[in-house]
């Protein structure tokens, strides 16, 4: 009768232990897509004519007609990289968080941040880490990111918009 019993329960732990391997190897699987996806969205930047065109324009004065609208495109591309010197932020966003949504928030691959309030983006941000809403990306960015950590990126992000205006208005 003992024997029974034994072998009975030893039954019982070999299939919860391997309902409990399943469950891990799962989680293993979704990291693994989580790499994945980090991997692919790398942007990569081209070479293209306009730099060329641009660093003409740079030894020449940018003078000529025929240049006027790569002269425009030079300009907004001098204010823009102005911009994104002079705006400055954490090594908390910068880790985690602009290489999907930008150094200012103005969103990449993932979506603009810039001009949302701290309540939205802290809201949004507790969603992602406990699962409600579901991006596998942001879920395991988040998971090692204490609440603290949370309202700090939550905080600085709202900030975003006023800081942009400001180093545009100079």
């Amino acid at each position: 009768m003992i024997k029974h019993i034994i072998a009975a329960v030893s039954i019982v732990l070999a299939i919860w232990s391997s309902i409990y391997m399943y469950g891990l190897d799962k989680e293993a699987h979704k990291l693994e897509n989580i790499h994945k996806i980090i991997a692919k969205s790398a942007i990569t930047i081209k070479k293209s004519t306009k730099k060329l065109v641009i660093k003409e324009m740079l030894t020449t004065g940018g003078s000529s007609n025929s240049n006027d609208s790569a002269n425009k495109e030079l300009e907004a591309l001098q204010k823009s990289s102005g911009s994104m010197a002079a705006f400055k932020t954490s090594s908390l966003y910068a880790q985690n968080c602009s290489s999907c949504h930008g150094k200012i928030g103005q969103g990449i691959i993932g979506p603009k941040l810039m001009g949302r309030t701290k309540k939205f983006i802290l809201t949004n941000l507790k969603e992602f880490k406990s699962g409600v809403k579901k991006n596998y990306v942001m879920y395991g960015l988040l998971q090692n990111l204490t609440k603290e950590q949370l309202n700090k990126l939550a905080t600085e992000i709202s900030t975003f918009q006023a800081k942009y205006d400001a180093v545009n208005k100079k």
